[in-house]
């Protein structure tokens, strides 16, 4: 049933705003959980590889960046075949591709078949669920579109309280072997999600009305985005921020056993930045969907970048584990203000239309950056061996990517007068149909209209110029006016001030 219905962006129907779509919010809430917050989850797991087959850290560390690189990585691959199928078919196929590469992992012999299995494998399966769930987020919701953004991205802390703590659990039950296999299950509900993704059906039409309203094949990949300054400035400022925002919740619990703390101490500053996260994102997006605030969300987002960067400058000077904990509340915080806004801002970018390909493109960017950043910080960081550093850049990195988009959108972006979102643009297309029936209810009536009843049509609705024309020369015809009349009315006068005007034309 869903295949034959034809999931393209312009679908001609209004974002419901609510109903169905309070289900796909759950499928996207439970996709983006699984995103973003499995590559640390994997973590969990990885002293007893570095135990079964005998490699160091840094070789395990190459699994969550490949699951990482993968996510952003094939942002375009994703775009194409959403345009392609739709996207409840290709979240189907990527939720099988996550579970599958999960179950291959259990059966591993030697760590590259980890890299290929669970980085390569279940990070294409993952990406073919986020990007299409955001899609289908984007069609359902107009004016609740950042309300629905700021739960959906609640997701991402709330899993990685849920997986964390259980792939503890499962390590401990099952080993390393049993635990891939039982989280390969839990992927499985990625199909589910997907089958919630349901496409918008537009309004039955008659045969004729569908032939008139053929419309062109969508574009696969459409690179015309780039000629959008907006997007352009946006590309820039997100590669920027990525580079360093990433790095505080990588390192901050290393910074803490640094300081003399205990491993479960340090861990459990991870557990509040989280809890934080949980309630700063919804709250973000309620404050985002304010009348005032989204036309001008933007700069809410540039200064939830500002207040992220100068929250890692602010803790780089931490000394004792009380400070860190104040860090982790104001980072969990921005953390959350951020992962609120950064698609809800290129939705209003873009638009509805362009958006499946924007993402991708966008998320390609973003998947070069996420390679060199955490890795750039470690090199910085044996090379001074000090933790200071190392926030200080990240904080810098983010506030630079806040006042290139703030300064550019100010100095470049043109304030057009605000438009109808997408949907009442597609409200206006399906009207379209209807006025062509009832412009041919006014041709019959002028047929039939003749004599007394034409004159009372007349005398209780005041035409335009070009209809009272039509009626002077229905009237001049019924009275019989000479031909030599007509062909003198027609003739060229000139006015006083010397503009040669014809009748016709004037009319």
């Amino acid at each position: 049933m869903g295949g034959a219905v034809v999931d393209t962006g312009d679908s001609g129907v209004k974002a419901p705003d609510g109903g169905w779509g309070w289900a796909v919010l759950f499928g996207c809430f439970v996709i983006t959980g699984f995103s973003y917050a499995f590559p640390k989850a994997v973590s969990v797991f990885f002293k007893e590889l570095i135990r079964e087959f005998g490699v160091g850290y840094s070789d395990t560390a190459w699994i969550s960046s490949i699951l990482l690189a993968m996510l952003y990585g094939s942002g375009p691959i994703c775009s194409i075949l959403v345009n392609r199928f739709g996207c409840r078919p290709v979240m189907m196929v990527g939720g099988l591709f996550a579970s599958l590469g999960m179950i291959m992992a259990s059966f591993s012999t030697n760590i590259i078949h980890i890299y290929l299995s669970t980085g390569v494998i279940t990070g294409l399966g993952l990406a073919l669920n986020f990007q299409p769930s955001l899609i289908m987020l984007n069609r359902y919701f107009s004016e609740k579109r950042p309300l629905a953004n700021g739960l959906a991205a609640a997701g991402s802390p709330v899993a990685l309280c849920c997986l964390s703590p259980l792939g503890q659990v499962l390590q401990y039950k099952y080993g390393w072997r049993g635990g891939f296999l039982i989280l390969g299950g839990i992927l499985l509900n990625c199909c589910a999600c997907g089958a919630l993704m349901r496409p918008l059906k537009a309004p039955k039409k008659t045969s004729e009305v569908e032939e008139k309203e053929s419309k062109p094949k969508a574009k696969l990949l459409d690179f015309t985005v780039f000629r959008d300054r907006g997007f352009l400035i946006y590309t820039v400022a997100a590669a920027i921020m990525v580079l360093g925002l990433f790095v505080p919740p990588v390192f901050v619990v290393s910074y803490a056993k640094e300081l003399g703390n205990e491993d479960t101490k340090s861990a459990l500053l991870l557990t509040i930045l989280g809890f934080i996260d949980i309630f700063a994102r919804p709250t973000c997006g309620i404050i985002a969907g304010l009348k005032w605030v989204r036309p001008r969300c933007v700069y809410l987002f540039s200064f939830a970048m500002i207040f992220n960067g100068t929250t890692d400058i602010i803790g780089s000077m931490a000394k004792d584990y009380p400070s860190l904990v104040v860090f982790c509340i104001f980072f969990g915080i921005s953390y959350g203000m951020v992962g609120a806004l950064q698609f809800e801002v290129l939705m209003a970018i873009v638009g509805t239309e362009k958006f499946s390909s924007a993402i991708g493109l966008v998320l390609l960017v973003e998947a070069m950056a996420v390679l060199v950043g955490p890795p750039g910080a470690g090199r910085l960081l044996d090379a001074t061996k000090n933790y200071m550093f190392v926030f200080l850049l990240a904080g810098c990195e983010v506030v630079l990517s806040a006042l290139v988009l703030a300064i550019c959108n100010m100095l470049f972006i043109k304030r057009k007068p605000q438009q109808p979102d997408p949907p009442a643009k597609l409200e206006l297309a399906m009207t379209e149909t209807e006025m062509e029936e009832l412009n041919k209810a006014p041709k019959t009536d002028q047929d039939n209209g003749g004599g007394e009843n034409g004159k009372q049509a007349t005398e209780q609705e005041p035409m335009s110029g070009t209809q009272k024309s039509d009626d002077k020369k229905v009237e001049s015809e019924s009275i019989g006016v000479d031909s030599i009349e007509v062909e003198n009315a027609s003739k060229k006068v000139t006015e006083p001030n010397g503009v040669v005007v014809e009748p016709e034309s004037s009319l």
